[in-house]
Order: structure tokens, then C-alpha cells, then sequence
């Protein structure tokens, strides 16, 4: 178990080194515009994609990190505003604040519409910017994945915990109507995650169920005890444990296809409830 985590792991460990060699210069005067500068590592359609709706709220992507070729990283001023897409770049997130005194964005991850939306709308905050239209284009999506949520509504999940994808991932199934028992998760930044943290506690609220179990660095005996009490529709579930599982009669998908998949933005929801629904 913790493969995946391996993946995401290298990332931030590999993010945090690439800051460190960005450029530095400093903001000359008020006037200049305040550069925003996105990190993690995302297919370039989905940086096209994401690019182009902070565009739409006239909000200039000044970089990306990583960029497309290391001779193109992105100059991190002080002060300099940075905002991450993925949930496990902590350290990479730390190393901006303290090495190049840019400014951390707090928001929740671009994962399904909900977070997508509110993602765009903590920009628009930090710039001074009312969000325009952002709200239809949310319904509109979930309108588009009413297929998908009516087969997962009211089903169960348990994740076992191996990418640190799960906080997002839960909260947006929430949000589809499917009830979590456990959150299994590597290890937790409450920090980096705070504004995810808070949209989960929201998200329970609104769809009225109970605020699931998180566990950090869980024990797997213990987990599958529980597993085996509470019979889940679906076990979310490190390589090492699948076979096991589907050998006892549940269902499985393995959480190294979410580290892989395309999973931000409005358009890629679908694709997280094609992970989800395949398996049921």
C-alpha cells in the first residue's frame, strides 16, 4: 500500500525543488500587475482549460509551475500570488511562502464543479473581481451528469487512503449524493487543505449526512474490520488491496486511476463518475 502516494509524493517533492530554481525579480512599482502563478502538474488541454476560465474573469495566469520546458519557469516575486490545483503539493506550497515570500491562495481544489467554481471565485476575491456567470456554468454541469447521479445516488464509499486525492473526491461524491463512512487518508496538511476541510463540513450540511470518519496513516486490519461491518458499495483502494477485497465480495477501484485521470476543471467531472460508476 502507498504506491500512489509515491506518485503524488514525487510530484510535490519534485515541485518544491523547481521553485526553488524559478527566477525572482522584484515588483518595480504598485501600478505593475500583481503576477498569479499556478502549481501542479496537469495535462495541457486541462492547463488550456483552466487558463482560459480565469481569463473569462479578465485574470491573467502570469506561469505555471512546472511550465512546459524548465527554460520557461515562471518568475516568483515577492509577493506574488500562488494558488495550487492539487491537494497534495504542501510542501511545494511551503516552499513558495518561505523561499519566495509569494502569497498562498487558500481555496478548495478545482475537482468537480463545486470546487472548481468556488477555486475560481477565491481569485477573483484575492484580485478584487466579481465572478461573472460562474454559477450558471456550475448547474449547467451538473444538469450534464444527471446519468451518472442517478446511479451513484444514495450509494456508499469507503476510501482506504493512498493518494491524498480523497478529502477532494469525497466531498464532491458527497455532493452527487453518495454517503462516506471513512476517509482514509496518507497524512494531512489541515492548512493547505483548510478551505477543502471547510467545503467538506459545508457540503455534509447542505446534502444533511454525516460528516464521515477522517483517518490519517490508517491502520489497514482495522480498516478492513470495519470495511467488512459496514459492507460499502464501493472501496476506494491502493493496488494491494483490491483482489483481497473483490475476493470478499465488494467492489473496487483502484485510486491510482484517479492520480492519472483528468479530473480538474467543470469539464472533467464526468470523468471521476465514469471512475466511479464503472465498478457499480
Amino acid at each position: 500500500n502507498g504506491l500512489d502516494y509515491a506518485f503524488t509524493q514525487g510530484e510535490d517533492t519534485v515541485l518544491a525543488a523547481m521553485a526553488q530554481r524559478c527566477p525572482q525579480k522584484k515588483i518595480a512599482n504598485l501600478n505593475e500587475e500583481v503576477p498569479l502563478i499556478i502549481f501542479g502538474s496537469l495535462p495541457n488541454p486541462i492547463v488550456r482549460q483552466l487558463t482560459l476560465e480565469l481569463s473569462n474573469q479578465n485574470i491573467r495566469v502570469t506561469g505555471w509551475l512546472p511550465s512546459a520546458q524548465y527554460k520557461d519557469l515562471p518568475t516568483i516575486s515577492a509577493g506574488s500570488y500562488v494558488v495550487g490545483v492539487n491537494p497534495f503539493l504542501s510542501r511545494t506550497a511551503t516552499t513558495l511562502m518561505r523561499r519566495k515570500k509569494a502569497k498562498l491562495i487558500t481555496a478548495p481544489f478545482p475537482i468537480g464543479p463545486d470546487g472548481t467554481r468556488l477555486w475560481i471565485e477565491r481569485i477573483c476575491s484575492v484580485f478584487n473581481i466579481v465572478p461573472i456567470g460562474l454559477k450558471a456554468k456550475e448547474q449547467e454541469i451538473w444538469k450534464n451528469l444527471q446519468y451518472y447521479l442517478e446511479i451513484v445516488h444514495g450509494k456508499s464509499v469507503f476510501f482506504m487512503g493512498d493518494n491524498l486525492l480523497e478529502i477532494s473526491l469525497a466531498r464532491f461524491l458527497i455532493k452527487c449524493g453518495m454517503i462516506v463512512y471513512e476517509i482514509g487518508i496518507p497524512y494531512m496538511d489541515k492548512r493547505y487543505q483548510a478551505a477543502e476541510l471547510d467545503l467538506l463540513k459545508h457540503t455534509c450540511v447542505e446534502m444533511n449526512v454525516r460528516y464521515p470518519k477522517i483517518v490519517e496513516k490508517p491502520d489497514n486490519y482495522g480498516q478492513l474490520d470495519r470495511i467488512r461491518d459496514l459492507q460499502p458499495d464501493l472501496v476506494i483502494t491502493g493496488m494491494a488491496h483490491a483482489n483481497p477485497l473483490e475476493a470478499r465480495g465488494l467492489s473496487t477501484k483502484w485510486s491510482v486511476e484517479f492520480t492519472f485521470a483528468s479530473i480538474h476543471g467543470f469539464t472533467n467531472a464526468s470523468d471521476i463518475l465514469e471512475l466511479v460508476t464503472r465498478p457499480l
